[in-house]
């Protein structure tokens, strides 16, 4: 049987620690989150099921540290996750890894990427760890080096949209808005949810910090505009709008916007009084 406190505790989670250091950090908000887009697809453990609760391990059951950590992660109780995770098989890349997002969480980023680098050194295509890496050097603004982290991570997880949109998220810092928007692109293609996930845990980081956040509404509004997601494109041309977004003209001139030129609501927008920052 498996613990009802530990299913419950699993079920309101979603994979994907992607740090795809939105710009600036895994969210709308700073820092990276857990994108259930993952590899691993869920923030589940790779130890067999057991029946009890963190606190507890009655005689007959098999209650692993990865599970109570998981636990622990699920309460965004971080500190006691750490410790858990430790208490596990130091030769477990996946157990490294999580314990890197626990530090990671708790902003202890060099501590993090210690723990990333022990799950590259146990498993070198382990693409969530690598991936991971990627976010602290997002973190740091040492973009180029993220790029290359994101890349390396594809390479063994080529169909993972939340990679690709931390990889975006990097192009977009360096300005390089072309690459961005193409990356971008790719990433919806391959999970058209990849730019609304908000959950903060799992095994891939990714990021929603961004310093240029009206720019970066504009591009995500293109991007669904493109793909034919009205209704996300509009949300996106609002948020960018309020975030101060200057270059209004771009929304009439854009070929991406031509098919929302006819609709009220985009009328309704671009009529709206520009925001005094």
């Amino acid at each position: 049987m498996v613990s009802t406190v530990y299913v419950a505790a699993l079920a309101s989670l979603t994979v994907q620690l992607l740090a795809v250091p939105v710009l600036a950090a895994q969210q709308a908000a700073p820092g990276p989150q857990v994108n259930p887009n993952s590899a691993g697809s869920s923030f589940r453990s790779s130890t067999p099921t057991a029946t009890s609760s963190p606190g507890t391990q009655p005689s007959g059951t098999l209650v692993t540290p990865e599970m109570r950590g998981d636990i622990f992660m699920a309460r965004k109780m971080f500190r006691e996750a750490v410790e858990t995770y430790k208490e596990g098989p130091a030769d477990s890349a996946v157990l490294m890894n999580k314990t890197g997002i626990g530090y990671h969480q708790m902003l202890d980023l060099e501590t993090a990427r210690k723990y990333y680098q022990r799950a590259i050194k146990i498993n070198p295509s382990y693409p969530e760890a690598i991936n991971n890496l990627g976010t602290i050097e997002y973190s740091h603004k040492r973009y180029r080096r993220a790029i290359g982290d994101y890349k390396k991570a594809l390479r063994y997880a080529p169909n993972s949209a939340s990679i690709y949109s931390n990889l975006g998220t990097a192009y977009f810092a360096r300005r390089d808005y072309k690459d961005a928007a193409a990356t971008f692109q790719h990433a919806l293609e391959l999970d058209p949810e990849v730019f609304e996930h908000r959950n903060s845990h799992g095994v891939l980081l990714q990021e929603r910090s961004v310093e240029e956040r009206a720019k970066f509404h504009y591009y995500l509004a293109k991007t669904y505009a493109k793909a034919g997601v009205t209704d996300r494109a509009l949300l996106y041309i609002r948020k960018a709008l309020e975030e101060g977004f200057k270059d209004r003209k771009k929304f009439q001139e854009d070929p991406e916007f031509a098919g929302l030129k006819d609709l009220p609501e985009f009328r309704q927008l671009l009529a709206l009084e520009p925001r005094v920052l």
